[in-house]
């Protein structure tokens, strides 16, 4: 198992604490990177937004791409993931960015591909938003254009969306044959996407046994295209307390959240412009990303349990969250991490 973390690009990640001591600035999320691969961390996604969707939309969000770029200059090991949606970026020059940031870190850059869920945000930046399904068509060529640049002398292309002739980048990206691309989606036209264009699918926090019928059609789907097997990743919420009553009571805190918290609206919107495959709860909703229901609550011994049994699925990848984010890293990569790779070392 590979541990990753989000990167604190919003200040935190709870709906009901509006100071979680994690200041949307280059100067904490710098160190925290910084520290991360010290101490046993992998990957550190990067979330593109404009607006702050968790702590309100007036509220600081940072910027993806530089961050990732000023990021990729201050690390040595750190695999450096970044969201980005086609709909904010036409692809022969992002392209050419994350082929230049790739460059730059060493060979560490890997992409998220996300389609877009926020018409709000795409409104107050001049954005055309698609309808879903029409995201993932957009996203289908979007990525066609993308890995043809970085994969081939010259290429040319002519979509519904996107149309590039004679197109050239130079220089290539460092990893061959590219970047990761990965890309999480529930729907089948989500799946359908990834399942042919992408090398690594994304899931929302879920427990073992929701995840795994989604890991085997996906794997169904990639075996009849003839293609590589997908990895696998997911998204959780970390609580590690060394009592039970320490983590009923941490639970109890960060889920106590009402409807008039400021990002409430935000995640209506969410709703409205995905298709889960299940009712997303109040408590859901209280961090982001679904993330308590990966089940990463409890004691040491048991959050180690519930790693052992997501990678028994066949998750290769977990995203991580955190709050404050610095002080739990360190905790779970004391007490967490080497009781996973204990059983490993046996």
């Amino acid at each position: 198992m590979r541990f990753g973390y989000w990167l604190p690009m919003f200040g935190g990640w709870l709906r009901n604490v509006e100071d979680e001591g994690m200041e949307a600035s280059w100067d904490y999320v710098s160190r925290l990177a910084r520290r991360s691969e010290e101490i046993g961390f992998d990957l550190t996604l990067l979330a593109e937004l404009n607006l702050n969707d968790i702590k309100g939309m007036e509220a600081p969000s940072l910027d993806a791409w530089s961050t990732a770029a000023a990021l990729a200059a201050v690390t040595r090991r750190l695999e450096i993931m970044v969201a980005v949606r086609p709909t904010f970026h036409e692809p022969a020059l992002l392209a050419k960015q994350a082929a230049n940031i790739d460059r730059i870190s060493g060979g560490r850059l890997s992409l998220n591909v996300v389609s877009s869920w926020w018409a709000t945000e795409a409104r107050k930046y001049g954005i055309r938003f698609d309808r879903h399904d029409e995201r993932y068509a957009r996203t289908a060529e979007w990525l066609q254009v993308v890995k043809g640049l970085w994969t081939r002398p010259e290429f040319s292309f002519d979509g519904e969306y996107y149309q590039i002739e004679d197109g050239l980048l130079e220089p290539k990206p460092l990893q061959r044959p590219h970047p990761t691309l990965y890309a999480g989606g529930e729907s089948p036209a989500g799946r359908s996407v990834i399942s042919e264009h992408c090398d690594a699918w994304l899931t929302h926090g879920d427990p073992p046994e929701d995840i795994a019928p989604k890991l085997a059609d996906l794997r169904r789907r990639r075996q009849d295209l003839g293609l590589p097997p997908l990895r696998f990743g997911a998204a959780g919420y970390v609580v590690v307390r060394s009592t039970e009553a320490e983590v009923r009571r941490e639970v109890e805190r960060i889920t106590n959240v009402r409807q008039s918290a400021r990002g409430f609206a935000n995640y209506q919107d969410w709703v409205q412009n995905t298709k889960m495959d299940r009712t997303v709860s109040l408590e859901d909703y209280s961090v982001s990303n679904r993330g308590l229901r990966s089940g990463l609550v409890g004691t040491p011994e048991q959050v180690a349990d519930r790693i052992r049994e997501l990678e028994g699925v066949g998750l290769d990848l977990l995203l991580l969250q955190f709050s404050p984010q610095h002080e739990e890293m360190e905790r779970f990569a004391e007490e967490v991490i080497p009781l996973v790779q204990e059983v490993h070392a046996v």
